[in-house]
């Protein structure tokens, strides 16, 4: 980190994707009240996060990265953080159990409100308005009131997110994530589900083990690892004032770090070299991702990763891909060729979520099942190739029975998008959609392990 940074600093660059408040005092004093309240996160759980990212830039861990697309306020509800909670922690098991891999498990949750938009305004009617950013900065009606930027949002953002962790933790560390409760995981609806029933074998399966580990004399009273897990948060950490109101300086290291979550990462449309979310990001000592596009070159990711990771530290800097499931093999193969003759320790994660969003034949904003699993083979095969890792996926999802992508196990099609379609902004996987990825990618990543164990073997 250069002695220059501050956590100001980032002001006196260009910036993007930042609303307009209309109300330059009230803005102040809400992120000067923000900076009073205690930090969401403590530095020593970011750094244990970094040591766990650095295992996956080694190629011995895998990332399971997944939640909503944007929180709101209004589905805040214990339910829905325990239903997306223990849909993840399926997906981890899924993952572990199927490729012998450890996962870290990072939430988009307690934080990820916030919501780039591709044109500030919007239409209606002959009716312009600010466009919704998210329910940190205004809201989703098509009211002048509900859609000026109001500063106090990100107040209620705070405690929001702060509850939210409040109930994350019990659930990771208070008995919920026990893998003697692994049955206990399956939503309802998705009991008559082949994904159920898929998983139902596996549980059975893990508890045999667990079974025969007690009878070894090794327990959860023994053993934490099986009573308890490691959960992290994340959001895209795109309003830089709530970020720099929530940033601290550690007292043990005197680095600093965002206490607004574990994991903040710089999205596609805001990593300008010379803009402020670049410079505020290459300060902080949190482990920390950038969105990389189709429209990414070599030479720009080089200068990207110099910027943020000068010190080529294994877990700092982790690349989430977005590329498209037409696109990926076409694309990535030159920047991960880049980034592996260069020597650089980065993690690589795939998003193929944002790449794959079409309207449906009924108007509906969706993404198609297959092109998400055609992505993340793409993504696979690609690393493969290239002699690199598969690190990580990034998912939107849900642990409900929402009904806005389509396909799947399920076969959704386009007149079954209506039936419960709830999200803010972008469409999310459901807990089925979700579980039955889970499986797909434990396969391509126990088939990638296999081929490094049997090159690792093979003669000069």
């Amino acid at each position: 980190m250069s002695e220059s940074w501050s956590p100001n600093g980032w002001r006196r660059f260009p910036v993007q994707q930042m609303p307009v408040y209309p109300d330059a005092d009230a803005l102040a004093a809400a992120e000067g009240q923000l900076a009073k309240y205690p930090p969401l996160v403590f530095a020593g759980e970011a750094r244990t996060l970094r040591k766990a990212l650095a295992e996956v830039a080694e190629g011995r861990a895998f990332i399971l990265q997944g939640g909503d697309c944007a929180e709101s306020f209004a589905e805040f509800h214990a339910f829905n953080i325990r239903d997306t909670f223990r849909v993840l922690m399926q997906m981890a098991v899924v993952l572990t159990y199927g490729a012998g891999c450890p996962v870290v498990k990072i939430g988009r949750m307690a934080g990820q409100f916030a919501k780039p938009r591709s044109a500030p305004t919007e239409t209606r009617g002959g009716v312009t308005l600010p466009s919704y950013r998210g329910d940190n900065v205004n809201s989703l009606e098509f009211t002048l009131e509900a859609r000026t930027p109001d500063p106090q949002r990100q107040v209620q953002a705070y405690f929001q997110a702060a509850a939210t962790l409040n109930l994350l933790r019990a659930f990771a560390q208070g008995g919920y994530a026990d893998l003697h409760q692994v049955h206990r995981w399956t939503a309802d609806f998705l009991d008559a589900s082949p994904q159920g029933e898929r998983y139902r074998e596996l549980a059975d399966h893990i508890a045999q083990a667990l079974a025969f580990m007690e009878a070894c004399g090794l327990s959860s009273d023994t053993v934490p690892q099986v009573r308890e897990t490691a959960f992290y948060t994340s959001h895209e950490a795109l309003l830089l004032g709530y970020e720099q109101a929530l940033t601290r300086r550690d007292h043990l290291t005197g680095l600093w770090y965002d206490c607004s979550a574990h994991f903040v990462w710089i999205g596609e449309r805001t990593r300008q070299l010379d803009g402020a979310h670049v410079e505020f990001f290459r300060g902080i000592g949190n482990p920390i991702g950038v969105k990389i596009g189709p429209g990414m070159q070599p030479d720009e990711l080089i200068r990207l990763i110099d910027a943020l990771d000068p010190g080529n530290e294994p877990g700092r800097l982790t690349l989430i891909t977005r590329m498209g499931a037409g696109t990926v093999e076409d694309k990535l193969p030159a920047l991960v060729r880049r980034v592996r003759a260069e020597g650089r320790k980065v993690v690589w994660s795939c998003d193929p979520m944002h790449g794959n969003t079409i309207t449906s034949s009924t108007g509906y904003k969706t993404r198609p099942f297959e092109r998400i699993l055609a992505e993340v083979r793409g993504f696979f095969a690609v690393h493969r190739a290239e002699g690199s890792h598969a690190g990580g996926v990034h998912f939107e999802l849900t642990g409900q029975d929402v009904t806005e992508c389509t396909g799947g196990a399920q076969a959704l099609d386009d007149a079954a998008l209506a039936a419960c379609y709830t999200t803010h902004c972008d469409p999310r996987l459901n807990a089925s959609q979700s579980l039955e990825l889970a499986f797909l990618v434990a396969e391509m990543l126990k088939a990638e392990r296999a081929a490094r164990a049997a090159e690792a073997v093979q003669p000069d």
